[in-house]
């Protein structure tokens, strides 16, 4: 088979190469609901969760009065957080996400329905960086002009709109550091979700042999390709959440828009997954 060759210079030119793209099992969307919840739970970002979302910080602590602190106070919470979620059933985890052809135009991704209709569904339009590599998303999927089409994959997974109401249950219940607790553990479970559904979608795409085996690593980019969710400088227009709503149709899970083009329930998070082995995160 017969390569596009890829560029070597930095400058922004497209660097797909023909033989790198996947064979999805189908072309459309697929709606996944009855996810076990520890599934979810093992791909939990503990450091994020602890420090982001409860505020256990470092700070001034050793790195032993760190971990004993860890290890005393705050894994205890989150035994009993997630004795709560699973007794209470607070967390629903669903997904709605889809294989589609497609190819690059410039800064553009336009995305088809079929590699033989080839009838155009929407057309993406990313930012490129003004200096280093001068990347742009659309880099990664193969040109127009080579008349060979690439694969994209799009998903959006919540975890309910449950977990937000009984947040606000226990707030009212001035029950302020369990609302915190459950609101935090809350977002950061979409954000696992997302982890653990994009690993499906690599899997899917046979590209998943080159992921970590453990799931500290996973959790810290150490695989191919990369989701870039909607509103970071690579793909910073959440505008472009109504597009990805007209191909995935996120209401079969509960899921919709807000005027500002934020997802409702808050709890969820949606993603456009780049195959490419050089599909990194970068700023614009």
């Amino acid at each position: 088979m017969e390569n596009i060759e890829k560029s070597v210079e930095d400058t922004g030119k497209n660097i797909a190469i023909k033989d790198l793209i996947p064979s999805p099992p189908f072309w459309g969307t697929r709606v996944v609901k009855g996810i076990q919840i520890d599934d979810i739970f093992f791909y939990l970002n503990k450091n994020a969760l602890f420090r982001r979302q409860w505020g256990f910080k470092k700070g001034r602590f050793t790195d032993r009065e760190y971990k004993r602190l860890i290890v005393q106070e705050v894994e205890p919470i989150l035994i009993r957080m997630k004795t709560l979620v699973r007794k209470e059933n607070i967390l629903e985890p669903k997904v709605v996400y889809g294989h589609f052809p497609c190819q690059s135009s410039g800064e553009d991704i336009i995305v088809f329905d079929h590699p033989e209709n080839k009838n155009i569904l929407t057309t993406f339009t990313f930012p490129r960086q003004s200096s280093g590599k001068y990347r742009c998303i659309s880099d990664f999927f193969m040109p127009l002009e080579s008349g060979v089409m690439d694969t994209v994959s799009f998903q959006l997974v919540t975890v309910g709109n449950r977990a937000t109401e009984k947040a606000q249950e226990l707030f009212k219940e001035n029950h302020y550091q369990d609302y915190l607790f459950l609101h935090g553990l809350s977002v950061e479970m979409a954000e696992a979700l997302a982890e653990y559904w994009h690993k499906r979608i690599r899997s899917e795409l046979g590209i998943d042999d080159e992921d970590a085996n453990e799931v500290r690593k996973l959790l810290t980019h150490h695989y191919r390709g990369t989701r870039y969710s909607f509103g970071y400088p690579p793909c910073p227009n959440l505008e472009d959440q109504t597009k990805l709503f007209t191909l995935l149709d996120p209401a079969r899970i509960g899921v919709s828009l807000t005027e500002k083009y934020q997802l409702v329930p808050e709890q969820s998070t949606s993603a456009v997954i780049v195959h490419h082995p050089e599909a990194k995160y970068f700023s614009i």
